[in-house]
């Protein structure tokens, strides 16, 4: 019988090992971008944007009632935090809620 090894969760990893995840997975994203394999790069990419979110200071430097940019530009709106996820809404689209990982909001607007 082979062995099984277990991946630790990136919430159990130190900040050295997500460092060195995040390494290896953009490696594996240019891999995959050069090999014109789209589905397996967004993959790395999203594993990427979750491992930095791990890298934050969550919960001090997100908070609810705070605005952020996100990356296209929009506006987003914090009603609350649940982990490494802001959940809320766009600015424009208040009917709609949202749930980014913390490493996708840019920066605080308000």
């Amino acid at each position: 019988m082979g062995v099984v090894l277990l991946e630790k969760r990136y919430s159990q990893m130190t900040e050295f090992e997500l460092h060195q995840e995040i390494t290896k997975l953009n490696d594996k994203s240019k891999k995959a971008e050069q090999m014109g394999m789209i589905n397996e790069l967004a993959v790395y990419e999203r594993k990427i944007t979750m491992a930095r979110s791990y890298l934050l200071n969550h919960p001090d430097d997100f908070k609810a009632g705070e605005t952020y940019e996100l990356n296209d530009g929009s506006l987003f709106h914090i009603s609350h935090m649940n982990g490494i996820f802001a959940w809320g809404f766009r600015i424009g689209n208040e009917n709609e809620e949202e749930a980014f990982p913390i490493s996708l909001l840019l920066r605080k607007v308000n």
